[in-house]
């Protein structure tokens, strides 16, 4: 069984929410992502590392992080 899941990553100034399938099985590991997914998450980290939010933002919503202080 298989249930969608909003992953937030955050990288510097950037942060995107990626959505992912996670596994669940009786027993063992679970829940757990798919290895597709994983890498996905992965694509979208080095990709907001690298300031590319063109890239990052073909995998889910991409966003600029502000500080707010007093």
């Amino acid at each position: 069984m298989t249930r969608t899941k909003i992953e937030l990553v955050r990288e510097g100034k950037y942060a995107a929410e990626v959505s992912v399938d996670l596994v669940e099985e009786e027993g063992g590991w679970s829940p757990y992502l798919s290895l597709d997914d994983a890498r996905k998450l992965e694509t979208v980290r080095l990709a907001l590392r690298e300031g590319n939010i063109l890239e990052a933002s073909k995998y889910g919503r991409v966003f600029e992080l502000t500080p707010v202080s007093v």
